[in-house]
């Protein structure tokens, strides 16, 4: 059927981790929280007000949005840590197609190391490592 999405490439809200190959965007960080990343990836400070939406039928969906804002979306301002780094990749991005996934990053894992929601979740330490390696563009091969 012409328009379907296989479901290998997954679906809104499956909690599953696209496979595939993702190139890295930029960067977010809390600057409240941690230093500037030494990484030759760009990275900009989040701000209380930052979200991306991933409301499937709006124009900004799979898009960093300000918020407030009166379509669903993912606050990247949080208090557990999760998004004190954040990897954007290029998922589903170019264009975004509706359904398809969105806000898949990866981020610093949970201090109690719970599943994410589809996102690929590092340690603090694993973070720390990586970061100097990153660059723009960087591939990213998501495999399992």
């Amino acid at each position: 059927m012409a328009g379907t999405i296989p479901m290998e490439d997954g679906r809104e809200g499956d909690r599953k981790t696209p496979l595939g190959e993702y190139h890295l965007r930029f960067g977010l960080y809390r600057a409240d929280r941690l230093p500037s990343p030494r990484s030759a990836l760009t990275f900009r400070p989040l701000r209380e007000e930052d979200g991306w939406c991933d409301a499937p039928d709006d124009p900004a969906y799979n898009r960093f949005i300000r918020l407030p804002s009166n379509v669903s979306h993912e606050k990247l301002w949080r208090e557990d840590g999760a998004y004190d780094i954040i990897l954007v990749m290029n998922h589903n991005d170019s264009p975004p197609v509706p359904n398809l996934g969105s806000a898949v990053f990866i981020h610093v894992a949970q201090p109690d190391d719970r599943k994410t929601m589809g996102c690929i979740a590092l340690t603090p330490d694993a973070m720390a490592k990586l970061l100097p390696q990153l660059s723009m563009g960087m591939a990213v091969k998501v495999t399992s």
